[in-house]
């Protein structure tokens, strides 16, 4: 355990089992999008505090208090972006306008969702079958990278939404390449 924890160092780790008596943790369980997700969130949700302790100065704490004890700053604030009544009835309107101000000013960062895929044909038309195949797909960018070989890829502030839209196009490719005696595999990494 001292390989990988010291005092204040963070780490993301999966729980695996609770018993009375200790906790079974798992490093390798954790993807690396996972693993970078909550990265992204814990900064974040650092960036939250520091926002509501300059406006609200010794109060923050309290009001920090406050929202932990339902859910955390991350998804508190996700909701706030929508809904800014929601932070209004907490800290006041003049508060809450400053805040506001402040994280519309904010840069959402991008994730980058990339797959690597495999698609190949043996009939004489399989260039005009591959294209016929991969043209109709919308929103994201394809590459081509050697033979057979591609990637899919694009970039979003909401990465779970389009690691399942990226899910559903990979399939329905997969769906048309085996309705036209293609080959097609997913790389995983």
């Amino acid at each position: 355990m001292r390989d990988y924890v010291v005092p204040k160092k963070k780490i993301v780790c999966k729980i695996l089992r609770i018993s009375s008596e200790r906790v079974d943790l798992s490093l390798r369980r954790v993807t690396q999008n996972e693993k970078k997700q909550i990265v992204e969130e814990y900064s974040q949700e650092k960036s939250y505090e520091n926002i509501l302790k300059s406006i609200l100065g010794n109060n923050s704490k309290q009001i920090t208090d406050k929202i932990k004890e339902k859910e955390s700053l991350y998804n508190f604030f996700e909701q706030v972006k929508k809904n800014p009544d929601i932070l209004e009835k907490l800290v006041g309107e003049a508060n809450s306008k400053r805040i506001m101000q402040i994280i519309s000013k904010e840069k959402t960062k991008k994730s980058l969702i990339k797959k690597e895929f495999s698609l190949t044909s043996t009939k004489p038309n399989g260039l005009e079958l591959i294209k016929e195949l991969l043209e109709n797909i919308k929103d994201f960018e394809i590459n081509y990278l050697a033979a057979g070989k591609f990637s899919i890829k694009t970039q979003s502030e909401d990465p779970k939404k389009e690691e399942k839209k990226l899910r559903i196009i990979l399939e329905n490719v997969e769906k048309g390449a085996k309705e036209k005696g293609m080959e097609f595999s997913i790389k995983e990494k």
